[in-house]
């Protein structure tokens, strides 16, 4: 396991860039909304504490990790012009493939969107077997992902900056 021995919210503060000068914005799913919930305020605590001014992270639900691909491409062509974007889901296995095309299609569609906009289209997406998995990656006993997923967007937006 990935994540075993490992708490997702550990970073070096020092090592983060300021982001007093970016814009992000967050698309989450409204399915699973106990965890993506918690992932949210993981990636907006981290976005605050390394700089990003409150009114310079726009959140807006969708109805599904399906979705966040689209709602990020939406993003990123609206006027509020994002300098990045967090995309936050929680699909959970159950007993049918769904489970394979839901997670397929949010990582394919994210990937796309990164490269269409040559902006960072960040993967905060738990896909984990069970619901203990996700509680304990958004907030539990392995951190939180949706810290991760912030500091990933700082990173990629301050690479794409220097480069």
């Amino acid at each position: 396991m990935a994540t075993a021995g490992n708490n997702l919210s550990e970073y070096d503060i020092e090592k983060i860039p300021n982001g007093a000068d970016f814009k992000i914005g967050i698309v989450v799913s409204e399915w699973n909304e106990d965890i993506t919930g918690n992932l949210l305020a993981g990636a907006k605590e981290a976005l605050l504490a390394n700089g990003v001014l409150p009114e310079n992270i726009l959140v807006k639900p969708v109805p599904g990790t399906y979705e966040l691909s689209l709602a990020a491409q939406f993003m990123f062509e609206s006027s509020y012009r994002p300098d990045g974007v967090i995309c936050i889901g929680s699909v959970i296995q159950g007993e049918t493939k769904h489970f394979d095309f839901v997670c397929e299609s949010a990582a394919l569609g994210i990937k796309d969107v990164n490269l269409k906009y040559n902006k960072p289209a960040i993967f905060c997406v738990l896909t984990d077997n069970t619901k203990q998995q996700a509680i304990d990656r958004s907030g539990g006993k392995h951190g939180n992902k949706g810290v991760e997923g912030a500091i990933a967007c700082l990173k990629m937006i301050d690479l794409n900056n220097q480069l």
